[in-house]
């Protein structure tokens, strides 16, 4: 599928004239992003693109605002700051699993804090490189990172969420 067409895809449920603005102006956010590189977590109407690392405290905060929300659907991708020394590590475990999405969910939650060593795969090493490509293209320079409709928001400002999902 084009870039066009997944993007299309992606924000099935709202109106063309919407989408077709998001992709005017957000084109430069959305530049780059293969969605298939992307943990899907949901399946609401309203599209997430975040940008997060494992043991950032904003992006665990974001992790348990975002799973009270059933009307969200977010595409996960990671960028570990180097700053967090388990966070790689983290990452990759977690694109390692078959359930990906709950192996992201037991990491955020804190449930593998204090873990030494963590089980990785070739397939979710090379999952988290491309993700970091991703995020250089994309020029992410903060975790969380959120993509809502062309609009960028770094941290986890629940009320600049809000304003650009609804409550």
């Amino acid at each position: 599928m084009n870039k066009k067409k997944r993007f299309f895809a992606c924000f099935s449920g709202i109106s063309l004239v919407v989408a077709a603005l998001v992709l005017c102006v957000g084109a430069a956010s959305a530049s780059g992003i293969d969605f298939d590189k992307a943990i899907i977590i949901g399946s609401g109407p309203k599209k997430v693109i975040e940008f997060t690392d494992p043991d950032c405290p904003f992006c665990r905060k974001a992790a348990r605002y975002f799973a009270g929300r059933s009307d969200v659907t977010q595409y996960i991708f990671f960028w570990p700051l180097p700053r967090h020394p388990k966070a790689k590590e983290k990452a990759q475990y977690i694109l390692s699993q078959h359930d990906k999405a709950k192996a992201y969910h037991e990491v955020m939650a804190g449930r593998l804090d204090g873990q030494q060593s963590f089980a990785v795969t070739p397939a979710g090493v090379k999952l988290l490189e491309e993700q970091a490509e991703i995020a250089r293209k994309n020029k992410v320079s903060a975790t969380p990172t959120f993509m809502l409709f062309g609009r960028i928001i770094e941290g986890f400002d629940q009320k600049k969420i809000e304003e650009a999902l609804g409550r």
